[in-house]
């Protein structure tokens, strides 16, 4: 160990001991779980969200994502990874009863779609006809201008994590830690190596042709994550800093308030008076910031994500890069969580000075290399204006991980943290073992390299899993009263509204919305 790491690693031992028990029992997680819903064929599901599951815009934990066939399933905070899998899993029993009562559909089980369609034919989300409602389906309409309805139906986990007694510049500086790291999550966890040819059908791309129907680098991880994911030409031109959460402010604000002249020109109605977009600015809204992690606080009815943190600031991370795990029912599993705590208190503990435009610049780089390349032998990455071998500084950081797994099971009982550090550090001495290895494995080995059979014989089989597993009398209740509920609470948004959705759009985006408070437009 050289005499920096040396120093580094005493800093995260010193800040490590500085953690009350109290605050590591504090920490908590929640999952929220995007997935298609797919046809036996392995062809995209067209039909409307499922009625059994209620209101898609007031569910707590159901609603759709960017398309009407793309279920978004989210769990509250919890205190420990068995619990938010618990609760996970029963919205999956949920899903899966209302999919089985309506038909024959099932979800896909991998971030990379199944069979899709003409891009048009992608039906985007509905959300009824409230302001709020028709709001996020002009978004998303809008995203299928900008970005194309493909792109939009990559799927994955996002990972919502807190510690209590953290500031929000100790936020930031984790985030700019974990941008820093992260190419060693994409190593250990990504799972989409491949793709169905029909996603990337008139697209640029660097992939190779595995058959005639599916696409593949051979040494990719999370193809999701690199070029092919969320991508574009107007988010590169952002360089959005993570040194405050001042600056961060600002320079979302600029996004958001900045006219972009291939978007003025879609504009914000077509010829026929229906809306093309929100709005004509660099981003039509917060959320289509993409990122590999974001700054979150739990906003206000009405409110603007913005506002919400400048006024109250972080109140915990979103972690957006995890792939879903086609081994596992639920796309995740407990082990791979606690690897999260781990990885994300590393992040909090070790010094993380300001990025520079250079080192960001240096971060795309690594995660472009680890997405279409990571498991090929020798492939290095940029680090401080130099160049290091991905496997040995991702052994590095999982070795500086050993001791806050101790320190979390010393507070919890048991070897669980420590065996989620081990099983990392396995992954590492063995490439083959890694799920986007196992992907191409498999499909080679029973599916004749075919990307959609694969993934249809895994999400046939964890249906029958979850369907399988007891689902009594009182939860079938508690949902079915939810989804009522939602219903319910739907028809009274849109029964008070009162405002013109133009009004509402207009009022929306305005720039006082980012930085004062106003009123909630849903009172109207």
């Amino acid at each position: 160990m050289n005499q920096l790491s040396a120093s580094a690693s005493a800093l995260l031992q010193h800040r490590l001991k500085a953690l009350h028990p109290e605050q590591l029992k504090g920490m908590r997680r929640g999952i929220e779980k995007e997935s298609l819903r797919a046809q036996p064929s392995g062809a995209l599901a067209l039909t409307p969200h499922p009625a059994a599951l209620g209101s898609a815009l007031t569910h707590p934990n159901i609603t759709t994502d960017f398309s009407e066939s793309q279920i978004e399933l989210v769990t509250g905070a919890h205190k420990s990874p068995e619990a938010a899998l618990h609760e996970l899993t029963e919205l999956h029993q949920c899903t899966y009863r209302a999919l089985q009562d309506a038909g024959d559909e099932m979800l896909w089980v991998s971030s990379m779609p199944c069979g899709l369609p003409t891009d048009e034919t992608i039906p985007l989300a509905r959300f009824g006809s409230s302001n709020v409602g028709r709001a996020k389906s002009v978004y998303r309409m809008g995203l299928g201008h900008r970005y194309g309805r493909r792109m939009q139906t990559i799927s994955g986990i996002h990972y919502n994590w807190s510690l209590p007694g953290v500031s929000s510049g100790q936020y930031f500086a984790l985030i700019r830690n974990f941008r820093r790291q992260a190419f060693l999550l994409l190593y250990l966890f990504g799972a989409s190596p491949a793709v169905c040819s029909t996603f990337v059908a008139g697209r640029q791309h660097e992939l190779q042709a595995l058959t005639e129907r599916a696409m593949y680098m051979p040494h990719g991880t999370s193809l999701r994550m690199g070029r092919l994911g969320y991508q574009s030409d107007a988010q590169a031109s952002l360089a959005v800093s993570y040194n405050s959460l001042e600056g961060y402010a600002a320079s979302l604000q600029d996004a958001l308030t900045r006219p972009y002249p291939a978007y003025e020109a879609v504009g914000i109605r077509n010829p026929g008076g229906d809306y093309n977009q929100l709005g004509t600015t660099l981003l039509q809204i917060e959320n289509e910031f993409y990122g590999t992690i974001r700054p979150k606080r739990v906003i206000h009815p009405g409110e603007r994500p913005l506002h919400a943190l400048r006024e109250r600031g972080v109140e915990y991370v979103e972690v957006r890069l995890m792939d879903l795990d086609p081994f596992e029912p639920v796309g995740i599993n407990a082990q791979t969580m606690r690897f999260l705590d781990v990885f994300l208190l590393h992040c909090l503990l070790s010094d993380s000075p300001p990025d520079t435009p250079a080192e960001i610049d240096e971060l795309k780089f690594n995660q472009h290399q680890t997405a279409a390349r990571g498991r090929e032998p020798g492939l290095k990455l940029k680090r401080g204006g130099g160049e290091v071998l991905l496997t040995e500084w991702a052994t590095d950081i999982v070795a500086e991980c050993a001791p806050i797994a101790a320190a979390l099971d010393a507070v919890h009982g048991g070897s669980a943290y420590r065996d989620a550090v081990a099983a990392a550090q396995a992954r590492l001495d063995d490439a083959s073992s890694l799920p986007s290895a196992r992907v191409l494995e498999v499909m080679k080995q029973n599916f004749d390299n075919s990307f959609v059979q694969f993934v249809r014989a895994q999400s046939e089989k964890t249906q029958a899993a979850l369907l399988a597993l007891p689902f009594s009398a009182e939860q079938q209740a508690r949902f079915a009263a939810l989804a009522q509920q939602s219903v319910l609470e739907q028809k009274k948004i849109e029964a008070a509204d009162t405002l013109p959705f133009e009004e509402y759009r207009q009022h929306y985006v305005s720039p006082q919305c980012l930085e004062v408070q106003e009123a909630a437009l849903e009172a109207h």
